[in-house]
């Protein structure tokens, strides 16, 4: 990438800037990556508006391409970086300050997508770490979207981003004020929704059909709230030894879907 002609040094200003450590939500509404995959994919996000980068040398040669001549960049020491993101992140020399993504509509992501690919909905993972490396596996798997619920999933943040490994910036989150009115729409639209409960009785590949599908997930513990199994079509479970009880929410997204892009009998 091209590198500003001088350096800049940050000069403590990082510590004193509002909100500099944190979970990535910068305190003028703006959203804070790091990390490389992170932030390369959201530089090359045409959706994305772009603030400021900081960046130590390393960093920039890190990055796959080349940025604008005219992108602003700051360059910085790692302890200056150290201070503008979560404590112990690992941000790998660059920090991305954007502008959040613009909303996305569920219908809009259904009309979207010709393949029907699978949707993954999560009630009440607030988890931004699970919410990301859920995002991830979408990614890797082909999955159209993840849902949400606004109130009861985590911000756009450096810490989902992170954990996504670029996701973020390939596959749509939807957030949604009802949860199950978005169960309602995928029905509506052909979708079989299956939500993944331990103590199902018929197994994930028992449940599947040949058509699109809505993997549900639940929050770790609680599980799916009874109104959101009630909207789903089938529970399933996976067929996990007894030597453990359950497995992380992000850990059974991630064999859902690949349950998923396996089938014998695709659509």
């Amino acid at each position: 990438m091209a590198k500003p002609e001088r350096k800049r040094a940050l000069r403590g200003r990082a510590g004193r800037m509002k909100n500099g450590r944190g979970s990535g939500r910068a305190s003028t509404g703006q959203v804070r990556l790091w990390g490389r995959h992170a932030v390369e994919a959201a530089l090359l996000n045409p959706e994305r508006k772009h603030r400021k980068l900081w960046a130590t040398r390393d960093g920039i040669e890190s990055l796959d391409g080349e940025l604008p001549a005219d992108f602003p960049v700051e360059y910085a020491d790692t302890p200056d970086l150290d201070r503008l993101v979560a404590r112990d992140a690992p941000h790998q020399g660059l920090v991305l300050e954007c502008a959040p993504l613009e909303e996305q509509d569920l219908l809009d992501v259904i009309a979207a997508d010709d393949a029907a690919r699978p949707i993954v909905v999560l009630d009440q993972v607030t988890d931004p770490h699970n919410v990301g490396a859920i995002m991830r596996s979408a990614a890797a798997f082909g999955a159209a979207a993840i849902v949400t619920q606004d109130r009861h999933a985590p911000p756009e943040s450096g810490v989902v981003a992170k954990s996504a490994s670029g996701a973020l910036e390939t596959v749509p989150w939807v957030r949604v004020v009802n949860l199950a009115r978005a169960l309602d729409d995928l029905t509506a639209h052909g979708f079989w929704r299956i939500g993944l409960a331990g103590e199902a009785e018929m197994t994930l590949a028992q449940a599947m059909p040949t058509g699109p599908v809505a993997i549900v997930l639940g929050a770790e513990g609680a599980g799916l709230r009874q109104n959101i199994a009630g909207h789903c079509d089938a529970l399933a479970r996976l067929p996990i030894s007894a030597a453990i009880e359950s497995l992380n929410v992000s850990n059974a997204a991630a064999i859902a879907l690949y349950a998923l892009a396996t089938r014998e009998n695709q659509a």
